[in-house]
């Protein structure tokens, strides 16, 4: 394995992260489910950030510090909910982005590396409240090597990560334009491997898995991956 131990960077996106998981309920569901709130939130979508966000303070009944946020970004979308507004942004397409056309993937053949970015492996439209219209192109990619790059938001714990997301950019995640779900990567480490957040571009390779999974009813991630390599981007 070619894993990389990085330095600790204490980070405020990744301070809820940083308790001891032991008295974390359900940490990793959490962070998949905000993650998703936000994006809703971000585009507008109140109705649907609404329920994820539901979710979210119940499982954080016990961690005060954690609950008041989420109490408040509840009680954002439903002041939203119950006031005259605008209709929700609609989502860009990325397809429409692109021009109308998007270009079908090709599997790599065996022993070789599929080398994309993140927004070229996720170069089509997708629901997350309906789900099921991945391409057929982009499934027939599973159990494919792929090697892309990205930022890291953990998912667990901030100094021995199992288990993390991998986004296109943080910036625009700090200005309240989180990816969308089909730009986002889970990443998993080995269980006898750990890596410490990294706040600069990483590049991950590994195998990667293409399938809707779930946490509380919600489609949250449809890329995984399960990371070999874990190491800071050439600059």
């Amino acid at each position: 394995m070619k894993f990389i131990w990085l330095v600790p960077v204490l980070c405020i996106a990744v301070c809820a992260a940083a308790q001891d998981p032991a008295t974390q309920p359900s940490s990793v569901t959490v962070n998949k489910l905000q993650l998703r709130a936000n994006e809703d939130m971000a585009k507008g979508d109140y109705a649907a950030a609404l329920p994820l966000l539901q979710k979210v303070s119940q499982l954080l009944t016990d961690q005060p510090d954690q609950l008041g946020p989420v109490l408040e970004q509840i009680r954002v979308c439903q002041r939203q909910l119950n006031s005259p507004a605008p209709p929700p942004k609609p989502v860009q397409s990325v397809v429409a982005a692109m021009g109308g056309v998007r270009q079908p993937h090709t599997p790599p053949a065996p022993g070789q590396i599929l080398d994309l970015p993140i927004k070229e492996l996720g170069n089509f439209d997708y629901d997350p409240e309906v789900g099921g219209n991945i391409p057929g192109d982009v499934l027939r990619l599973e159990g494919c090597r792929l090697r892309t790059s990205g930022f890291m938001i953990p998912l667990d714990q901030a100094e021995a990560i199992h288990e993390f997301a991998l986004v296109p950019s943080l910036f625009a995640c700090c200005f309240g334009q989180p990816p969308q779900i089909q730009h986002t990567i889970i990443v998993r480490c080995p269980k006898d491997k750990a890596v410490s957040y990294f706040p600069d571009e990483l590049s991950v390779e590994g195998t990667l898995h293409v399938q809707e999974q779930k946490d509380g009813g919600f489609i949250v991630s449809i890329f995984q991956m399960d990371a070999t390599s874990v190491r800071p981007a050439a600059k």
